[in-house]
């Protein structure tokens, strides 16, 4: 089979959460691939360099599409834009850097979902738990920790 018959894992995904596959979707998808926990802003500029047409709206489409469908996970962390990331087959939760930004995902602290359970959740059935930890990453630490001679 010719390799332009393969179907990307982009156009698999996409297919598979109901949506239908175009050129912008498959972009947005390898944009988020390439790079977890973007901005709209920077999958955009990514995908801009590949298809120089799209529109910044389109890309906010894809994502409001793709995070309708449970193909995204959409993270709001305070003080920082809506970012998306694709991992969302499991309730894990994000280290914050207070520096420079950087998002990195960490496991469940029980390992399993929904992570934490509340003490008394007041008869909601809990299906997930948002954490986050804020601090300075190991760049940060390190950049602020002088250097002996």
């Amino acid at each position: 089979m010719p390799d332009n018959l393969i179907p990307s894992a982009a156009d698999a995904a996409i297919r598979a959460a109901g949506l239908r596959v175009t050129d912008s979707r498959r972009a947005v998808y390898d944009a988020l691939r390439e790079h977890p926990h973007a901005t709209a802003e920077a999958v955009h500029d990514r995908v801009a360099a590949v298809l120089s047409s799209t529109s910044l709206q389109s890309v906010y489409n894809a994502l409001s599409d793709f995070s309708a469908a449970g193909l995204v996970r959409r993270i709001e962390p305070a003080g920082h834009p809506m970012m998306f990331e694709l991992r969302v087959d499991d309730n894990h939760h994000h280290l914050v850097c207070t520096r420079c930004g950087d998002v990195t995902d960490v496991d469940c602290a029980t390992g399993h979902a929904p992570c934490l359970i509340p003490v008394d959740a007041r008869g909601y059935r809990v299906a997930t738990a948002e954490v986050t930890y804020w601090g300075l990453c190991a760049s940060c630490v390190q950049a602020e920790t002088p250097a002996f001679h």
